[in-house]
């Protein structure tokens, strides 16, 4: 998609929806916590803004912007694979399945 304005469309909205849940974000810094080893001390909860949440997703779906989720199937994929890991421990925190 170089060079060319692509228009986003549902998967850009539900990305966008997605960056702006601060239950989406306590997953991200829970995320990087577990995956190198910190404390909460050295990466607290609520560190990830929505910012910080769009520039993970599109480097996680390897695009430059949401809008090319509707555009480019492995980016799609990919955005499907983290919704659906997201929604899973959404339910085991919800389930008090998590600390």
């Amino acid at each position: 998609m170089y060079g060319e304005t692509v228009k986003g469309g549902p998967l850009a909205r539900q990305a966008a929806i997605l960056c702006r849940d601060t239950r989406f974000r306590l997953y991200l810094d829970r995320r990087r916590r577990h995956k190198f080893g910190l404390s909460e001390q050295e990466l607290p909860d609520g560190t990830h803004d929505e910012q910080d949440a769009r520039e993970w997703l599109c480097a996680a779906c390897g695009i430059e912007s949401r809008a090319e989720l509707d555009h480019n199937y492995r980016a799609a994929e990919t955005f499907h694979g983290i919704r659906k890991r997201f929604g899973r421990w959404v339910y085991q925190l919800s389930a008090g399945m998590l600390a």
